[in-house]
């Protein structure tokens, strides 16, 4: 059996390619033959041992279309319009592409939106209603696919990415702690106009850290817009903000995250990284799907990144620092629970491609 997987694969997110690697663990054993669209096909090969071709190669990718048996979207905010239109537009076309070539389509644990103008809804609702099965991994996107008016209940799983191994228990933990400093990682994205005060609030909140006997480690989660942000938080002290970047896989930080304290994280799989090795992640909301791990994950309300400051963070964040073995304890549990919840994925990837109906 022949699938083409897309996404944002291989683009240098992190996140994305948490869900590429969840999705190869659930898959390992199974008989499937993978191409995978990328944005750098060497490297999937290399991290994945899956066979890619260039995502936005169109003579290669209708190849690809022709050979494959379906076309399966392994997760992912793939459909959204807050970035931009381009990204809801490139994955609609997949669609049409796919059924007008006879194939199967099937959506894996879709984190769907925001999606905020007439034309995003209307390409998302032809995409979902083309598909021959829906999973999406919050109950947010279920309700925002009704609300645009898909009429087919999707099937409600969890992250592919929650399908990841964790890193071995006997691993390395030293390599951030200096003296008896506890390690703070912080994984944070621009965001619009609130970027200027994004750089100033992680800046000032990395000093806070310090002075209270932790050490802050920045983590580059997405190398083409993180990197000058990251450095831009350091320059605030000095250029003394240690920081992980350049990294290829998101198997390489989460077997860095899983040596921290914590992890305060804007970044969605930042989160989900965390969780995977039972780390609890403090969560700063700047979008929905951030919202809806957080209540997954029985975590408390983020704080929004709109108008928040660096002492009210500080301090909602030492709060919680302070609840470490209950937020252990509630992590422990529950990324047992969205690991089975997202093997759903995969029971419904299979259903599908045996020729029953996949629809809930």
């Amino acid at each position: 059996m022949k699938l083409l997987l897309a996404g944002y694969f291989s683009c240098g997110n992190l996140g994305d390619d948490a869900i590429l690697a969840g999705f190869s663990e659930g898959i390992d054993k199974l008989p499937f033959d993978i191409t995978v669209l990328s944005g750098n096909p060497e490297n999937t090969f290399r991290v994945y041992g899956m066979s890619a071709i260039p995502r936005k190669e169109f003579k290669a990718v209708q190849a690809a279309m022709d050979e494959c048996d379906a076309l399966v979207f392994p997760g992912g905010s793939i459909f959204q319009d807050v970035t931009s239109l381009r990204s809801t537009g490139y994955y609609a076309g997949l669609v049409k592409q796919a059924k007008k070539a006879g194939k199967k389509v099937i959506f894996l644990g879709q984190g769907v939106g925001p999606l905020n103008s007439f034309f995003a809804k209307r390409m998302a609702v032809g995409a979902f209603s083309a598909a021959d099965a829906v999973v999406v991994r919050d109950p947010g996107s279920a309700q925002l696919l009704r609300d645009i008016g898909i009429k087919r209940a999707p099937h409600i799983s969890a992250d592919m990415a929650f399908l990841m191994k964790e890193p071995p228990e006997d691993r390395d933990k030293s390599g951030f702690s200096v003296g008896d400093m506890k390690t703070i990682g912080i994984a944070p994205r621009p965001f619009g106009k609130e970027t200027k005060n994004i750089i100033k609030l992680f800046g000032e909140m990395a000093r806070l850290l310090y002075k209270s006997n932790l050490m802050p480690v920045l983590i580059e989660m997405d190398q083409a817009i993180d990197r000058d942000l990251i450095t831009k938080i350091g320059n605030t002290q000095g250029g003394k903000v240690p920081d992980i970047r350049g990294m290829y896989s998101p198997m390489q930080i989460q077997e860095r995250i899983s040596r921290m304290e914590t992890v305060i994280s804007m970044r969605l799989h930042g989160g989900i990284l965390a969780a995977t090795c039972g780390v609890p992640p403090f969560m700063i909301s700047y979008d929905p799907k951030v919202l809806a791990f957080s209540k997954l994950m029985d975590l408390p309300a983020p704080p929004n990144i709109e108008g928040l400051t660096a002492d009210r963070l500080f301090d909602s964040f030492m709060s919680f620092l302070k609840d470490g073995d209950r937020n252990r304890k509630i992590i422990a549990k529950k990324k047992v629970e969205l690991r089975k919840q997202a093997e759903l994925n995969i029971e419904v990837l299979q259903t599908c491609l045996k020729g029953k109906n996949a629809a809930k």
